[in-house]
């Protein structure tokens, strides 16, 4: 067994995070990928990251990339196409058997924040939210569950926020992809969590780097605590722009956001997310707060010409 972390998901959003992290901290990374020769996988090629061949729909691949490995970043994501389909479940099985297998000491697993609440049996109303909102939250935690109970001999669950990077184009917070107009299904003065993606990186870093200390922890990871209202007056400021906000509903779907969005963030408003920045600053990790993030961006962003 040599020092490598074999990192799912790595030309994700989240996995390619971690994956940059712990290869930046000195550490071998392995990128579980379907296809080394796209551009995603040839960016971690050139950062020194190994590429693995493999699939989650293809339990023995995950299982030959798990071997040898001493710790997976485990992470899925559920299937849009099939809200109440089993393939977020098929996924954490699929790693959960090969860390098993592999005899892989150490687990990162990524989740989110507030599966310990609504992925609890009958905490969510299917009358309320519709049949899928209580199916994604049970998915999280009882991925979650198979993950811990790998036998991993030390497993670290992340729940993180939602990601700061969501609002970068094209945005499901935008209309038409118009950088100015921020079209929301729910009240948007509603305080909720967002994480930048670097954070979770670190996060996810230090728990390779300190298996013992982070052995058992469940963190809700949080940069900062912000209403969308006041996350556009942020992004205002940083970018140049002049955002508007609508919180109407009605208004959201005519624009063409999908209803499953329109619950998701009326939930969301409903029930924000646990998360606190002080959850992280506690374990000595970074925060990032939301408009030092946005300056951060500012660079990268293709945006009008500014005011």
């Amino acid at each position: 067994m040599d020092d490598a972390v074999l990192v799912t998901g790595a030309t994700g959003k989240q996995g390619g995070a971690v994956a940059r992290a712990v290869r930046a901290a000195g550490r071998p990374v392995r990128a579980l990928v379907r296809d080394p020769g796209t551009e995603q996988a040839l960016a971690l090629a050139g950062a020194g990251i190994d590429l693995v061949t493999g699939d989650l729909d293809d339990p023995a691949s995950v299982a030959a990339a798990a071997r040898g490995a001493r710790a997976v970043f485990s992470v899925q994501m559920p299937d849009l196409t099939d809200l109440l389909g089993d393939r977020e479940l098929r996924h954490a099985g699929a790693i959960a058997d090969a860390v098993r297998a592999a005899g892989v000491e150490q687990v990162v697993h990524t989740s989110v924040s507030g599966a310990g609440l609504h992925g609890l049996a009958g905490a969510v109303d299917p009358l309320t939210w519709g049949e899928h909102m209580p199916h994604y939250w049970r998915t999280k935690l009882a991925a979650e569950r198979l993950l811990t109970g790998s036998g991993a001999g030390r497993v670290t669950v992340l729940r993180p926020a939602g990601f700061m990077e969501n609002f970068l184009q094209p945005s499901m917070y935008h209309a038409g992809g118009d950088p100015e107009r921020m079209i929301l299904a729910a009240d948007a003065d509603v305080a909720q969590p967002f994480v930048a993606l670097a954070d979770i990186g670190a996060a996810a870093a230090a728990a390779f780097a300190e298996s013992d200390r982070f052995d058992g922890v469940v963190l809700e990871l949080a940069g900062e605590r912000i209403s969308f209202r006041a996350a556009a007056a942020a992004l205002s400021e940083a970018w140049d722009l002049a955002i508007t906000v609508s919180d109407d509903p009605e208004v959201a779907r005519a624009a063409g956001l999908p209803e499953v969005f329109v619950r998701a963030q009326q939930f969301s408003a409903r029930y924000p997310s646990p998360a606190v920045p002080q959850a992280a600053r506690d374990l000595g990790l970074p925060t990032t707060g939301f408009t030092e993030w946005a300056l951060a961006q500012r660079q990268a962003l293709r945006l009008p010409s500014a005011r």
